[in-house]
């Protein structure tokens, strides 16, 4: 059995995650933390096989915790699961000691299958984040986030799956309203007037 620690500070989303991983009986969930703090503590005086971890916490970020962590747990792996996919945020993840980097957004299937890959000694990455190591890797660069928030990069990545606004809406546990609101808020920040034309714009 993979024992399995998830520190998130959304609520709706950890407990989301704590589902989806509960679906499996291969995975034991042993905590979900909503703070790095709190998570430390746990980590190191029960480290889990797998601990998936946000970027964006309320005071130490998900990066810390694993630079912070490591040493005390070298045999726990870390899995990042974030909204945030800019260059900086990859490497510093990968760079502190996270082998995996999937994107929230990313079904159950895919969520778990990261957790085996990890477990088994690969290292996961959503196909998105996968591009742009590679890219960056033979020093293409590529353009930023365009200033999207944590939010709408989630509300794009559930577009790019093919979701509708109702999916989307109860998938993030918001009003249909306010991911129309994101919507525009993306086709703005991208100078865009649908969503075909963002998807191809801040994939491109």
């Amino acid at each position: 059995m993979i024992s399995v620690a998830i520190i998130e500070d959304h609520d709706q989303y950890r407990k989301l995650l704590v589902d989806i991983i509960s679906q499996n009986s291969i995975f034991r969930i042993s905590g979900d933390y909503s703070s790095a703090e709190e998570a430390l503590i746990s980590l190191i005086a029960s480290p889990p096989d797998i601990a998936i971890v946000d970027i964006q916490l309320k005071n130490l970020s998900g990066i810390e915790l694993i630079k912070q962590a490591r040493q005390r747990v070298p045999n726990t792996l870390f899995l990042m699961c974030t909204a945030f996919q800019n260059n900086e945020n990859v490497f510093n993840a990968l760079r502190a000691g996270a082998s995996g980097y999937i994107v929230k957004g990313s079904s159950a299937d895919e969520i778990q299958s990261a957790i085996i890959e990890l477990y088994n000694g690969g290292a996961p990455m959503s196909p998105y984040i996968a591009k742009k190591v590679i890219s960056l890797l033979h020093g293409k660069e590529e353009t930023n986030n365009y200033n999207l928030t944590e939010r709408e990069l989630e509300v794009l990545s559930l577009l790019s799956k093919g979701l509708l606004y109702k999916e989307i809406a109860d998938q993030l546990h918001i009003t249909l309203n306010t991911v129309k609101n994101h919507c525009k808020n993306i086709y703005k920040r991208l100078h865009v007037q649908n969503r075909v034309e963002a998807l191809n714009k801040f994939n491109a």
